[in-house]
């Protein structure tokens, strides 16, 4: 992990697109503006998390096997 020290109104560059400023500073809360392009997702991490999460799930459910089900509503008649 880079570890960098930055005052109010200072930033940080990440390659060419991404920019980190921070804008305030009160007690322990720091907030920070980033500026990055449209096409890169920034969430905070528990959202992240959550999502990676969601994503796990939906994967393995299972699916519905629609021929299965044709085949077998087809014998029901």
């Amino acid at each position: 992990m880079l570890v960098l020290t930055r005052k109010q109104n200072e930033s940080i560059q990440i390659g060419e697109e991404i920019e980190i400023t921070v804008l305030s500073i009160h007690g322990d809360q720091v907030k920070i503006g980033i500026h990055a392009p449209k096409h890169i997702d920034i969430h905070r991490k528990e959202v992240y998390m959550s999502i990676q999460q969601a994503n796990e799930q939906a994967a393995n459910t299972p699916t519905f096997d629609v021929n299965a089900f044709k085949q077998f509503s087809q014998k029901s008649e």
